[in-house]
């Protein structure tokens, strides 16, 4: 099972647990009336903008659930009980129990287990991305940056203020008493308080969770990579991601980004694995064999698309990455 958004994702661990949906006034009750040891998950939601819900469940099957999730979301909550084990693609295997997390998800990839006899407990809001674009930028503009935090990485740290404003969201819903209106306030002021702890300094308690680790420039000079390093480099892999065709020269690059040079491809070399130039051209060369793959356009042509003047330069760079000619790449799709 694959699934592509928070949605669906939600609706198939429900599935799993056997969970039926009750509608009330102000929430969603989902849970199994006839198997009430299995517990329950409560939804409170403005549909496309946030959700918080808070869970107290067993879970009666083992069951997987593999994920290709382009969507933007902020996620952050308590968790009382539970050990979750997921497999983020391109990384190990991990699994973490904190009493508090938080994490800006995009384009999430990979794979989470569940096992018989687990019992999970917790409180979480999710944000959307129409949420930021349709409320805050509007209303706040330039307020909120979530480039402050590094993508899919999830942070075991929420500020005490914040910690209190889920608490207080919990109680009120054990009394019935918690409203859309309250709600959203408190989600408004739960940013508030985020975004001071993101501004007030380049080394806070988010960038302080990561280490980032050290880069060699030279034959004796070790530096370490920083928060707002670890995001230039990351804005430079976006830059030459979308001008592929004529991708900036690592000087100008290194201008761009605010940058210099050296740690710029040093700390590109670390954190991707690969060189600044080796990354320009296996860019180009994977949208050259997805144009081959896909479209009856000329070798010419595709050499053009990519940047490259002469079809000869391109049709020998292309054999170089891929072992055969475009021509004979074109043939065997």
């Amino acid at each position: 099972m694959i699934v592509n958004s928070n949605e669906a994702f939600k609706s198939a661990v429900l599935n799993q647990l056997t969970f039926d949906k009750y509608e009330h006034t102000h929430y969603t009750l989902h849970t199994n009336k006839k198997k009430p040891e299995l517990g329950y998950l409560i939804s409170y939601t403005r549909r496309g903008y946030y959700n918080l819900g808070i869970a107290d469940y067993t879970i009666p099957e083992d069951f997987s659930i593999s994920f290709d999730n382009p969507e933007l979301l902020m996620r952050f909550g308590l968790v009382y009980k539970g050990v979750t084990e997921f497999q983020i693609e391109n990384n190990p295997v991990s699994s973490f129990t904190p009493a508090s997390f938080f994490v800006v998800e995009k384009d999430l990839k990979g794979h989470q287990t569940w096992k018989k006899g687990q019992h999970f407990h917790g409180i979480e809001i999710t944000l959307f991305e129409k949420y930021f674009r349709e409320v805050i930028e509007p209303n706040f503009p330039n307020l909120m940056d979530l480039d402050y935090f590094i993508k899919n990485h999830t942070y075991i740290y929420l500020p005490l203020e914040v910690v209190e404003i889920i608490r207080q969201l919990q109680t009120l819903t054990n009394e019935n008493a918690l409203n859309n209106i309250y709600l959203e306030s408190k989600i408004l002021e739960s940013l508030a308080i985020l975004i001071n702890e993101v501004t007030k300094s380049p080394e806070n308690a988010f960038t302080n969770q990561i280490n980032y680790g050290n880069i060699r420039i030279g034959k004796n000079r070790i530096i370490k990579l920083t928060s707002s390093d670890i995001h230039a480099i990351q804005k430079a892999h976006d830059i030459l991601e979308e001008n592929y065709t004529n991708p900036p020269s690592i000087k100008a690059l290194s201008k761009m980004v605010f940058l210099n040079e050296q740690k710029l491809k040093a700390g590109f070399s670390k954190h991707y694995h690969v060189s600044i130039g080796e990354y320009a051209n296996h860019v180009k060369m994977t949208v050259a064999a997805n144009l081959l793959s896909t479209t009856d356009l000329s070798i010419e042509d595709i050499a053009i698309k990519v940047g490259y003047n002469y079809s000869a330069n391109f049709s020998k760079m292309f054999k170089q990455t891929y072992g055969k000619t475009p021509l004979q790449f074109r043939k065997t799709k």
